[in-house]
């Protein structure tokens, strides 16, 4: 047994929701017949023509993306409003500029609090925990007709409650999901410019940062069978070694490998203890989450452990402490052409969602929000 006991939108009324076949759509063209002897020159006249045909269609096309203004000029796009109803886990939002998204690359987008703009929002966002703590309540008699409004969570299923309530209500899903409408993950990696910073030096085996330890979690599971196999250093509240935040990644760092085991395993769920505790910090993560082809999705296979490879823990404990000096520094390959990029502040998130807006079904309906989150 392994360790843990383990990735074209149709428009319409979710019960999950409605989807076209996954994966991309691609044209497969004929090779063009060959001409028939004899007819030389008619065939040259029908490929002539085909040609002139083609190219008067791509004049007409771009003629039609640059659209009527004087000088060929794109007509500017209008500015989207984006009303967050509560800010996540606070009372106190952020001072929102009129240009605030700009900083992320998205113009013309604006983001606002004032639910005075209830009437004339673009759309408008609700943050699960507030509607799960009654903290925020959804203005449905207010709601104007036709308006999207946005479920947003970066909660896994297993630390989400209460979406049996909000069946038929939300038209778009903001979260870490990838068939989320707006997807937002915790971090990606990008292509680096300029030379990767030195691996830190390592001089300690394995580490874990936990504040909430619950000894029926899997992730708990895992560690009380590693533990006995391998030097683990344990920081967190829950272990009485907090750290601030900003003591976290030089902590990590003198370390080989840390533990970046999820609360729970669900599709998807790749937190802050992949991208931020452990990539960033220079240490390998050993991750208990989802599959490893999820992994894999976001980063070289090479670039992590994931303890499903293993039949025991005493195996992975194996592996880990057996490890050459070559083989470990493998496992920062990745670094010479790429960086992590973390996407934890709720401003990019919220930007987010002007890049995707034209390209977002309209009428569509989550009819069973639970049942899509949770499957």
């Amino acid at each position: 047994m392994p360790v843990s006991s383990s990735l074209g939108t149709l428009v319409g009324r979710r019960g999950g929701k409605k989807r076209g076949p996954a994966g991309v759509l691609s044209r497969v063209s004929a090779s063009p017949p060959c001409p028939p002897a004899g007819r030389g020159t008619t065939w040259r006249l029908w490929a002539w023509g085909g040609l002139a045909g083609g190219a008067l269609l791509s004049v007409l096309w771009l003629l039609w993306l640059l659209g009527s203004a004087p000088g060929g000029v794109p007509e500017p796009q209008p500015m989207v409003t984006i009303l967050i109803w509560h800010w996540p886990f606070t009372d106190q939002p952020p001072e929102l500029l009129g240009d605030t998204c700009t900083r992320y690359g998205m113009s013309r987008c604006r983001l606002s609090t004032d639910r005075s703009l209830l009437a004339s929002a673009d759309a408008v966002v609700f943050h699960h925990r507030e509607l799960e703590t009654r903290r925020a309540r959804l203005p449905l008699a207010q709601r104007p007709r036709g308006q999207p409004w946005i479920w947003a969570s970066m909660e896994s299923p297993s630390n989400t409650h209460g979406l049996a309530r909000l069946r038929g209500i939300f038209n778009w899903v903001l979260s870490y999901r990838r068939d989320s409408d707006i997807f937002v993950p915790y971090g990606r990696l990008e292509p680096r410019s300029g030379p990767a910073p030195p691996v830190p030096v390592k001089s300690r085996m394995a580490v874990w940062v936990v504040s909430n330890f619950q000894r029926r979690q899997q992730r708990a599971r895992v560690y009380r069978q590693l533990a006995p196999h391998l030097q683990v250093d344990v920081f967190g509240r829950a272990s009485g070694r907090p750290l601030c935040a900003d003591c976290l990644l030089p902590t990590v760092a003198p370390y080989r490998f840390y533990l970046s085991l999820e609360n729970s395993q669900h599709r998807d769920y790749i937190t802050e203890k992949f991208w931020r505790n452990a990539l960033a910090a220079g240490a390998v993560p050993v991750v208990l989450g989802p599959p490893r082809a999820t992994y894999e999705a976001f980063v070289p296979p090479h670039a992590f452990v994931h303890v499903d490879d293993f039949g025991s823990a005493q195996e992975l404990a194996a592996f880990l402490n057996g490890m050459n000096e070559s083989r470990y520094r493998g496992f920062f390959a990745w670094r010479d052409s790429l960086r992590v990029r973390l996407l934890e502040d709720w401003q990019e998130r919220f930007c987010a969602i002007c890049a995707r807006y034209p390209y977002l079904p309209r009428g569509q309906v989550y009819e069973d929000l639970e049942g899509w989150f949770q499957a």
